[in-house]
Order: C-alpha cells, then structure tokens, then sequence
C-alpha cells in the first residue's frame, strides 16, 4: 500500500467518525478483502476507487453488517468510538450508519412521498421529535423528487431513482452516509448532477464513503480516496494527489503520465 500524503489529522482521533483497521472478509476458503485500513474524518467525502470486482461492495457490505451467509469478515471497525464488529445491521443504523446500495432497492409500487417516509421510519419508531422535517430538506435538495412525490417510484428515470435512494436514505439522519457506485447505469449529464448533489451534502455535516468506478467524478469530490484492486489497497492520499498519480491516470483516467504533462 502506498500512501501518497500524510494523515496526521485523520489519524487524530476526535477527527475520524469510522476507523477500519485490519479489514478481512472470506467468502469459504476464497479471500475477498485483504487486511485493509481505512478511515473517513467528520465531515469528510472519502472514495475508495478500483474496477468492478475488486472487493469495493464487498468493504462497504462488511461494513455494514450485511454480507452474505457465507462470508465471514474479521477486524476492526470503530463508528463513532463504538467497536461495531459482530453488531446487526439495525443496531449500526441505530448509530447513524446508512448504505445507499447499488442496486438501490426502492418500492417500486409506492409513491416517492411513502419512499421517503419509509426512510425515516426508524426515527418515527424511536419517537424522535420532528423526524419529519427533513423532508423539507430534502425535498429542497432534490426539487424534481418534490415535483414528483406522488409518482410511483417503479416509473422513475435512472437519475430520479438515485435521487430517491439518498433521499431515502438522508430521511434517516445518518452520521455516515455509505453510497455503492451512485453514477453506476446513468447518463454522464445525470452522473454530474448526482456528484454535484453529493459535494453539496459536505455543507450538512454528514460524512461521506463513496464507492465508485468513475475514478475521475468521485476524486473531484472527495477529500481523501484509496485505491482498491483485487481486495487490496494500493494507493491512498489526498484526492487532488491520487487524481494526479501516474498510475491512477494511466488505468482509471485514460491518460499517461507523458499525456498528461503535455
């Protein structure tokens, strides 16, 4: 693993709101995550970049407590000071964890207004005090979804469909919001408004792990990124460094290092 910068003020531990350290998940005898360590500062956008298949589902599914049967993960996993290894997935949303999967898993047959709701439900269930009020906010950040709220979520289009997810899931308050390859399937006009949309989320104070093929939309948001192949992480550093790395350029970018400096 190569780090590209120094990460004195994430190492500090009043500046990291999840610190992952020594990360392996094994599906049977096959490894599927080397020991990986990773950490997301309060208030940050961090990206972990790579090809399909090199284990970036797999980190943010192990994260969150939702592997498969058989897949078994080991290592430490710290969210806001609380050790969250062998938690349930509902005990770390309870803690403000949320993943925005990339198969985004909306009702398809409720309307958009219900599909937010629904995302709020666990605040409703705690009996937390204005729960509903993020509506409004979010109905401010997505205006199309406000247009569209009683329309059913299933006759969407691929962009307000990713629109729906995170606002489903900003319905829940999290601390950490965990988004699996948001650009993945739409347009590059909608994947710039859905980055924008996600750059303009650091001003509410939630942090971000962003999980994303598009090496070059989610290096121009985030703060800090590391590069994963084949369940390893090979590069780390701050964003502007890594989109600038002879090696990140040549196989996620298109571009040579002879290229670039022309």
């Amino acid at each position: 693993m190569t780090p590209l910068t120094d990460q004195t003020t994430l190492n500090h531990p009043d500046a990291s709101i999840l610190q992952v350290t020594g990360l392996t998940v094994q599906y049977g005898k096959v490894a599927a995550l080397d020991p990986t360590d990773l950490q997301v500062g309060k208030g940050q956008i961090v990206t972990v970049i790579g090809a399909n298949g090199a284990g970036k589902s797999t980190l943010l599914n192990a994260l969150m407590g939702a592997l498969p049967p058989k897949g078994q993960s080991h290592g430490s996993i710290l969210f806001q000071g609380q050790a969250v290894q062998g938690w349930d997935i509902e005990q770390r949303v309870g803690l403000g964890l949320t993943l925005v999967p990339e198969r985004r898993e909306l009702f398809a047959s409720m309307s958009v207004h219900d599909n937010l709701l629904l995302g709020g439900f666990r605040l409703h269930r705690a009996g937390v005090r204005g729960w509903r009020d993020t509506l409004d906010d979010v109905y401010a950040l997505f205006p199309r979804l406000h247009e569209r709220a009683g329309q059913a979520a299933g006759t969407l289009s691929g962009g307000e469909r990713q629109m729906l997810a995170l606002g489903r899931a900003l319905m829940a308050r999290p601390s950490l919001l965990m988004l699996d390859e948001p650009s993945l399937g739409l347009a590059p006009r909608v994947v710039r408004e859905i980055f924008q949309t996600i750059s303009q989320l650091r001003s509410t104070g939630v942090s971000i792990l962003l999980v994303e093929q598009n090496a070059r939309a989610a290096l121009h948001v985030a703060d800090y990124g590391y590069v994963l192949e084949t369940g390893a992480v090979v590069l780390q550093g701050d964003a502007a460094s890594l989109a600038n790395h002879p090696q990140v350029l040549e196989s996620y970018l298109g571009l040579s290092g002879a290229r670039q400096r022309t």
